[in-house]
């Protein structure tokens, strides 16, 4: 079966919105005070010595998939190990998560499951869910239809900070796989999902949570990045310096079964731009150990 080419456009998310939103928004954020908008974790001084980390995202359209499957807590557990992923690639340590449900109507069995999903992924990462909100909104949300986001604050001390300024022509790039589609892409996932049904774990698998990566590699890695929306390059470009490229090679690894599945309905160059396409994580350092897979290099 040949690609049908199917896109995240025409699946109802523009990346290319994404991007100018964040070219629009960028003035009136710096003009607060904040510096480095549109990294993956959000930097303010908490004293001389530290800096505080925080990033906040939403596990989108996965529940519509997960929740008929019996599958919500995994999307509970995404939200919480998205939103630490983005704070450590700083360097920090997580320290606390907050949430927030909304939906038509709240189902209390539902966000039951959503937050201990959560809360196993911060009894690992040793963070403290300290709280959260829910609401009610019928006029915003789809009957049957939920939303769950959260919030992670860390800190780095300022000379342990990593930002991508010391990556280097010459450095390699060592890829950390994923556990399958992690919750990015699910527009387009679920619009595949209408022409070929799949049940491999790994479409529903949660986010992989990369807090043992980071604390063996930040005394040595240039950059971190973590694979989200836009893929393996569009989430590198986030912290290669201007000048700097990243080039992958793309046989470096072997796919998880369900991009192979995707791949018969979506062009490859989609494919690259949605999905971490089993790149879940991305170190860049200036030698790879032995183990280390290398699936890239700056130049």
């Amino acid at each position: 079966m040949g690609a049908e080419g199917k896109t995240y456009a025409a699946a109802g998310v523009s990346l290319a919105t994404a991007d100018a939103l964040v070219g629009r928004l960028r003035a009136a954020v710096e003009s607060t005070g904040t510096a480095g908008f549109g990294a993956f974790a959000a930097l303010h001084p908490l004293d001389d010595r530290r800096l505080l980390a925080a990033s906040t995202d939403s596990i989108g359209t996965k529940p519509i998939v997960a929740r008929p499957r019996g599958k919500l807590g995994n999307c509970g557990a995404d939200m919480a190990a998205h939103c630490i992923n983005d704070v450590i690639t700083c360097g920090a340590d997580p320290l606390i998560l907050l949430d927030y449900v909304a939906a038509a109507r709240i189902d209390l069995e539902q966000v039951a499951e959503l937050v201990e999903g959560a809360a196993a992924v911060c009894r690992e990462a040793g963070v403290a869910l300290v709280g959260g909100e829910t609401a009610e909104m019928p006029d915003v949300y789809r009957e049957d239809e939920l939303d769950f986001a959260a919030t992670c604050v860390g800190v780095v001390e300022r000379e342990r900070l990593i930002d991508g300024s010391r990556v280097a022509d010459g450095d390699v790039v060592v890829g950390f796989p994923s556990a399958g589609v992690h919750a990015n892409g699910f527009s387009l996932a679920r619009r595949v999902l209408e022409a070929e049904d799949y049940d491999g774990d790994d479409l529903l698998a949660p986010t992989r949570l990369y807090l043992d990566e980071v604390r063996r590699l930040r005394d040595t890695a240039h950059a971190f990045a973590h694979v989200t929306g836009g893929g393996i390059l569009g989430n590198l470009e986030r912290v290669v310096p201007d000048g700097l490229r990243a080039a992958v090679d793309w046989d470096a690894w072997e796919r998880p079964l369900v991009f192979r599945w995707l791949a018969r309905h979506v062009e490859e160059e989609e494919l690259r731009r949605v999905f971490n396409l089993g790149i879940g994580w991305c170190a860049v350092v200036r030698e790879a150990e032995p183990a280390e897979r290398v699936i890239g290099r700056i130049e």
